[in-house]
């Protein structure tokens, strides 16, 4: 190797001397011997040999951090099986991004999902609605898709959720774990209720943990709805408004029952999957048994209710400081609950 290189060097020399000078063949040799020689020499010298292997080396490679702008040049992108027109697009968003590294970034990601079995349609829409996974970091993809195979999402279901939602990929691993603690450790739903969750419902990621257990109390403890039922309804791709505007209109019109402490009724209450799977038509025409407009100015007094409910209990709090948990507890046994289920009865 150090042969090769010092005869680089030396021709390298001689075409230089070339233009400059004329050499016989006697002098010709004897330069070419002083520079082979002083070559030598300089790389049996250990620091010598590192400066000048470092120069040499980015001299050479000094356009190589250059190399993933080629890689993502259009015809490299219809080569990965994209149509020209799907290309452009997908060139046109890379070349906005910013950073040296953005474009390997967005290399990076094509060729993970790719990986996961999407085609190059599929792969264009889902970056159509996340245009933020061109940014990820390899890294951080991998670590990503391993911790959702971590919770049961296996090839075929972890392929369906990042095409439905692929802002999944961006959430950090430390807060999907977060979200999954409070739903074993909080809510009680079993490893394999976890995992149809977040294949069902994968914005649960995103959602405050705050917000996500008042909704599942709300739903456990008012409308007596247990672990099974709630993952079965979808619970979790709903808001807390649409399911309490639903529930306490049943109950107000004497079609839902809370359950006693032993789970028993009067009423046959409907399914939690009939009240929220259907569209508003049909709960009003088969759950509730309507008009829709009993049920717009039902929804606006409602909210309008709940707006007074959250300015009385701010005031409250901010008297009391917080010491009046007992008297909450008791005005909800009183109430029942109907404007709201407050999450300090949770016992």
């Amino acid at each position: 190797m150090v042969t090769r290189f010092a005869a680089r060097q030396v021709l390298r020399w001689t075409r230089l001397n070339a233009t400059t000078s004329v050499f016989s063949p006697l002098q010709f040799g004897r330069c070419l011997l002083q520079r082979l020689c002083t070559g030598c020499r300089l790389f049996c010298s250990s620091s010598s040999h590192n400066a000048l292997r470092s120069t040499q080396h980015n001299h050479e490679l000094g356009p190589q951090p250059r190399e993933p702008v080629p890689e993502l040049s259009l015809r490299s992108l219809v080569d990965m099986g994209f149509t020209d027109s799907q290309a452009e697009q997908i060139h046109e968003a890379t070349s906005k991004l910013r950073g040296g590294s953005a474009a390997q970034h967005a290399l990076s990601t094509l060729t993970a999902l790719f990986v996961l079995g999407l085609n190059p349609s599929s792969v264009l829409k889902l970056l159509e609605k996340c245009p933020e996974l061109y940014t990820v970091k390899e890294s951080q993809l991998q670590q990503r898709m391993g911790n959702m195979r971590k919770l049961g999402l296996v090839e075929g279901s972890l392929q369906r959720v990042v095409s439905h939602y692929p802002q999944i990929l961006t959430v950090p691993v430390k807060t999907v774990k977060s979200v999954v603690v409070l739903l074993r450790e909080k809510c009680q739903f079993t490893v394999q209720q976890v995992t149809d969750i977040l294949r069902d419902c994968p914005a649960v990621v995103l959602e405050n943990v705050g917000q996500l257990e008042y909704k599942f109390q709300y739903v456990y403890f008012r409308m007596g709805v247990k672990q099974a039922e709630i993952v079965k309804s979808r619970l979790f791709r709903f808001t807390l408004d649409e399911v309490r505007c639903r529930h306490c209109f049943l109950e107000r019109r004497g079609l839902y029952q809370t359950p006693d402490k032993k789970g028993q009724t009067v009423i046959l209450n409907p399914k939690l999957d009939g009240i929220l799977s259907v569209d508003q038509d049909a709960f009003l025409a088969h759950v509730a048994n309507a008009p829709a407009e009993e049920y717009e100015v039902f929804r606006r007094l409602l909210a309008r209710e709940w707006q007074e409910e959250e300015r009385h209990y701010g005031s409250i709090e901010a008297d009391s400081g917080g010491d009046d948990d007992d008297d909450d507890e008791e005005e909800d046994e009183e109430t029942g609950g109907k404007g709201g289920y407050s999450k300090r009865r949770k016992k």
